[in-house]
């Protein structure tokens, strides 16, 4: 067997300020598997066999070495902070397939490992009818039990039927009655993006709405896994005020762009 090592690409401590989990991938001559979630007793076990190592990605979401853990006998030290290794939230991807399909793609190979990500791609779904699309959204497992829908927001977003018939479906109670937190991603193509605000006439309206009520997030695009990673919590956490829902608008029936 070649050389062989661990890394770490996520990482939560505990109340006592110790490592309590970790996302281990291992390194066999220089190839990257993933090896699971494990804890500091499994650290401390290894640490005196095998050299325990940072991992990140890049800004096309390739793993690259940075940084090594060092261990003084009690407490693990490591130079760069990394994500927190909390749970994957089953996460819901809306584009505009014609002109945000690569910020899509971007956005699956930077986070795949922060949520657990699901999309409808080009042909999978073809219905002209709202309520046809999103039971067959729920029936081929698209938007069934998600708990986070992220629209990617594009200058064209706000034009797309579908992108309303998405939002519509995740703000109502699925299979396994839950609703979905809802966070907005302006791209770099967005007219509000690095503004420090948004405009709700660039926006969906029914994403509009939810932002005016507080049940729904916004922000701008970034490559930061942990600013991200933030950015998925907070639009988590506030399925706990259901009340703040509107999901009232008429669903759109027809795109408004070419």
């Amino acid at each position: 067997m070649g050389e062989k090592f661990y890394c770490i690409s996520r990482l939560t401590k505990g109340v006592n300020g110790l490592i309590e989990r970790v996302d281990v991938h291992e390194v066999i001559n220089n190839e990257i598997s993933y090896y699971g979630i494990l804890d500091r007793i499994w650290m401390l076990n290894n640490y005196q066999f095998y050299d325990l190592k940072q991992i990140r990605k890049n800004e096309n979401g390739e793993w690259f070495l940075d940084g090594d853990f060092t261990f003084d006998g009690n407490f693990f030290s490591w130079s760069k902070n990394l994500p927190l290794a909390t749970t994957r939230h089953k996460t819901f991807l809306s584009y505009y397939h014609n002109e945000d399909q690569l910020f899509k793609e971007k956005f699956t190979s930077l986070f795949n490992d922060l949520i657990i990500a699901k999309s409808v791609n080009d042909g999978d779904i073809d219905s002209d009818n709202s309520d046809q699309y999103i039971k067959k959204l729920i029936q081929q497992n698209h938007l069934e039990n998600t708990t986070l829908l992220i629209v990617l927001l594009g200058p064209n977003t706000k034009h797309r039927k579908h992108i309303d018939w998405e939002i519509s479906g995740s703000l109502n109670l699925k299979v396994g009655e839950k609703y979905s937190g809802l966070l907005g991603i302006k791209l770099p193509s967005h007219p509000d993006f690095g503004t420090g605000k948004y405009t709700y006439s660039n926006l969906p309206d029914r994403l509009s709405e939810n932002l005016k009520s507080g049940y729904a997030h916004i922000a701008d695009w970034t490559d930061d896994r942990i600013r991200m990673q933030e950015l998925i919590e907070e639009a988590f956490s506030r399925r706990s005020e259901p009340d703040k829902i509107r999901n009232g608008l008429i669903q759109m029936t027809k795109d408004t762009n070419d």
